[in-house]
C-alpha cells in the first residue's frame, strides 16, 4: 500500500468542512476591508527566498524544499507566501492599481522540519499583505481585521503581542550593543545562538532553549533604542489599537524569524492553545519589495497555518447532514428519482442518489451508514399516485408529499 509522505495529510469530509467554514470567514472579513485574493505559484526561484527571507535564516538553511529544474535552475516550493506576493506586486507592476494594494491569500506552503500536531511538512496559510502604505494606522487596522477574523472563526483567549524591530538607520546600532552584551557570556548560549551572534545577532533574542533563557532575559530591549521615527511609529500603532478597543501587550524580546521585517512585528496568541499559545505572527517589511528589485515601498502582514488555527477553532454541532437521499425500486421509479433530485437541487437542497438498484431496506441502512437526515422514498406506488415518501431518519417518522410541496417540507424542517 502506498501511503502519504511523511508529514503531508489527507484531509476528508466532514473535516474538510470546518476548513471550508474558516475560509468562508476570513473571505468575508477581507473582502469587507477592500482585500483582493492573490494565488502565486508554489515554485518560486530559490533566489527569491534567498534574497526576500535572508541567507542565514533558519527557513533558508535548514527547511526548504530546493531542488534543480531539467534545465538546472534551482527552484524552491515556497515556505511562505509573503516574498511571492511581493514578487508578483512588482512583476506585474501592481503598485500603478491602488485596486491591488491590499491582497489576501489561501494555500500550502512546504518546509522540511519535525513533523508535530498542527505542525506539517505541507501546511497551509492564510495571510494578508497591505503595500504601500507606511503609516502606523496600516499596522494597525491590519491587526484589528485579523482579531476580528479570529473571533468570527471562534477562537478565544486571543492576545496581541507587539515590538518594534528598527529599521536599517537604529537596528544596526541595537545589534552593536546586543552584541557587546552578550559577548562575556557567549560560551554559555547554545550552538545556535553563538554561530547566530556573528551572523543574525537579532535572532539569538527568539531562542527558545531554557538554559539560554537568563542570559537573554538580562540583554538590552530593542524598544529602548529605537531611532526618533520608529519609536514615534510604534507609539502610533499602539495608540491606534487602543483607539479601536483591541487589547495587547508589549514583548521585549520578539523579534520573529525572517530578515525582512523592520519596525513592528507581532504574534497572536490563544490560551486555548496552553503553554505554546503562540497561533500566528507577522509585521512590516518596508525594504522587501526594493530587495528583489521592485519599487522603494512599504509593506505589512501577516500569515497563520490553518493546521494550527483549527486546533482552537470549535468544531461543528454534531448530528445528520440535513441531506436528503433518494432511494428507489424499479426502472420508471428510477427515471422519476432522476427528476425529483434534479428538481430539490435547483431548489437548494443537497440530494445523494445511487444508481445501481438496491431493496429499500439496504437503501436505508444506507442511508443511514451516511448520517443524512432524510430518506425521499420513491417505488411503484409513489409514480402511480405522484405523491412521494419523506422519512426522517432522527424520529422514524414518514408522510407522503407531491413533488411542488417536497421542496417547502425539506426547507421548513431543515434547520
Amino acid at each position: 500500500m502506498i501511503t502519504a509522505v511523511k508529514g503531508t495529510q489527507d484531509t476528508l469530509f466532514p473535516e474538510i468542512g470546518r476548513w471550508q467554514r474558516v475560509e468562508a470567514v476570513a473571505r468575508e472579513v477581507f473582502h469587507r476591508y477592500g482585500f483582493t485574493e492573490i494565488r502565486t505559484p508554489i515554485l518560486e526561484p530559490t533566489e527569491l527566498f534567498v534574497r526576500g527571507i535572508g541567507d542565514e535564516t533558519d527557513i533558508v538553511n535548514k527547511e526548504m524544499y530546493t531542488f534543480a529544474d531539467r534545465k538546472g535552475r534551482s527552484v524552491t516550493m515556497r515556505p511562505e507566501n509573503t516574498a511571492g506576493v511581493a514578487r508578483a506586486f512588482v512583476e506585474h507592476r501592481l503598485h500603478e492599481s491602488p485596486l491591488h494594494s491590499r491582497l489576501f491569500y489561501m494555500g500550502p506552503q512546504f518546509r522540511y522540519e519535525r513533523p508535530q500536531k498542527g505542525r506539517l511538512r505541507q501546511f497551509h496559510q492564510i495571510g494578508a499583505e497591505v503595500l504601500g502604505d507606511a503609516a502606523p494606522g496600516t499596522d494597525a487596522e491590519t491587526i484589528g481585521m485579523l482579531v476580528e477574523f479570529l473571533q468570527k472563526a471562534g477562537v478565544v483567549g486571543i492576545e496581541v503581542v507587539l515590538n518594534s524591530v528598527g529599521c536599517p538607520a537604529c537596528r544596526p546600532v541595537f545589534v552593536a550593543l546586543l552584541k557587546d552584551a552578550l559577548a562575556p557570556r557567549a560560551g554559555e548560549l547554545c550552538g545556535d545562538c553563538r554561530r547566530r551572534l556573528e551572523t543574525n545577532p537579532l535572532r539569538v533574542l527568539d531562542c527558545k532553549v531554557p538554559s539560554c533563557q537568563p542570559i537573554l532575559d538580562a540583554a538590552p530591549a530593542i524598544a529602548d533604542h529605537l531611532c526618533e521615527a520608529c519609536a514615534e511609529h510604534h507609539a502610533g500603532v499602539k495608540r491606534i489599537l487602543a483607539g479601536m478597543a483591541v487589547s495587547f501587550s508589549e514583548r521585549a524580546r520578539l523579534v520573529r524569524g525572517l530578515d525582512y521585517y523592520t519596525r513592528t512585528v507581532f504574534e497572536v496568541t490563544s490560551s486555548a492553545l496552553g503553554s505554546q499559545d503562540a497561533l500566528l505572527g507577522g509585521g512590516r517589511y518596508d525594504g522587501l519589495l526594493e530587495e528583489i528589485g521592485g519599487p522603494a515601498m512599504a509593506g505589512f502582514g501577516w500569515a497563520l497555518g490553518m493546521e494550527r488555527l483549527l486546533m482552537v477553532v470549535p468544531p461543528a454541532p454534531s448530528g445528520r447532514l440535513p441531506w436528503t437521499y433518494a432511494a428507489w425500486a424499479g426502472e420508471a421509479a428510477y427515471e422519476r428519482t432522476l427528476a425529483l433530485a434534479r428538481h430539490l437541487r435547483r431548489e437548494g437542497h443537497v440530494v445523494v442518489m445511487e444508481h445501481a438498484p438496491r431493496s429499500f431496506k439496504s437503501s436505508l441502512k444506507r442511508a443511514d451508514r451516511m448520517n443524512v437526515k432524510w430518506v425521499l422514498i420513491v417505488g411503484e406506488e409513489e409514480v402511480a399516485s405522484q405523491t412521494y415518501t419523506l422519512k426522517d431518519l432522527d424520529t422514524g417518522e414518514q408522510e407522503a408529499l407531491s413533488e411542488a410541496s417536497l421542496g417547502a417540507r425539506l426547507r421548513e424542517k431543515t434547520p
